[in-house]
This record gives structure tokens, sequence and C-alpha cells, in this order.
């Protein structure tokens, strides 16, 4: 018999990698899931409400995660998740990203203090892959411009 491992076994740094094992490809919900991780808040808190679900991949073992999306509103409604007003904007927009639910930016930008805003702005340039963006000028010859807004550095 086969026990698949669950989040809460498992400590952050793995949790973080198995979501950005599964992501791996798509700039959305890379981004989505960077933004949770660099933020710091979600990931701790969706493991112990048991909205991240853990699989070992069949060949080689690698860990997988998934945040379930569409169990966020009713976790929130029931109070088996909780944020200040930054903290829920921050995860508005991750949701907004990996999951397509439309968000009000005014709400969001009017909530977030500047290391927020920055780490917002960040997930957003991945999405779109600003980071493999290359200079289309003849002068740049295809060379790779990097982040318009890079990742800050993790405490």
């Amino acid at each position: 018999m086969s026990v698949e491992p669950i989040a809460a076994d498992l400590d952050l740094d793995e949790v973080e990698a198995a979501l950005l094992h599964a992501a791996v490809g798509d700039y959305a919900a890379e981004a989505a899931v960077l933004l949770l991780a660099n933020d710091g808040y979600w990931p701790a808190r969706l493991c112990a409400a048991g909205l991240v679900t853990i699989e070992a991949e069949p060949v080689g073992g690698q860990m997988w995660a998934r945040i379930e999306w569409p169990e966020l509103d009713p976790a929130l409604a029931q109070g088996r998740l909780h944020g200040s007003q930054e903290e829920l904007a921050v995860l508005r927009v991750a949701v907004s990203l990996a999951d397509g639910r439309p968000i009000d930016l005014a709400d969001v930008a009017v909530a977030l203090d500047r290391r927020a805003l920055e780490l917002v702005l960040a997930a957003l340039a991945h999405a779109a892959g600003s980071h493999d963006h290359r200079d289309a000028s003849p002068a740049g010859a295809g060379v790779r411009l990097g982040p318009l807004i890079a990742w800050p550095v993790r405490d």
C-alpha cells in the first residue's frame, strides 16, 4: 500500500518546491506560487487548512503539489483562513493569476504596503514572461532583458 504525503507532514521549503515543480512552464501559476512563497504569510496557513495537495511523481518520486484554489472562498467564509486586508489582497492576486478569478486592482493596490506592492509587481511581470523577453532592436540582437520587476531577495 502506498501512502501519499500530506502537506502538514512536510516543511515549508519542501511544500514550496513541490508547488513550483507542478507550476513550471505556466508563468501565471509560477507567479502565483512565487508571490505566496515570497510573501511568506500564506503557505503555512494553506497547509494547515488542508488546502495544499501533495502527490509523489510515479517516476522518480519527486513531489508535486497544488493549492486547492476553488476551496479558498469556503475556507475563508468558514474562518479556517484569515488575514489582514493586505494579506488577503496578496492572496486575491495569487488566486487571480493561478485560477483566473477577476479582481479589482484598485481595491488591491490601496491595501498593499511597499513590500507587498513590490511582490505583486514582480508576480505580474513574471506572469507576463518578462524574465524571458529579448531585445528586439537590431542593436540588441535578441539579448535576454531580464525581468521587468525582479523578485526581491528573500530574508
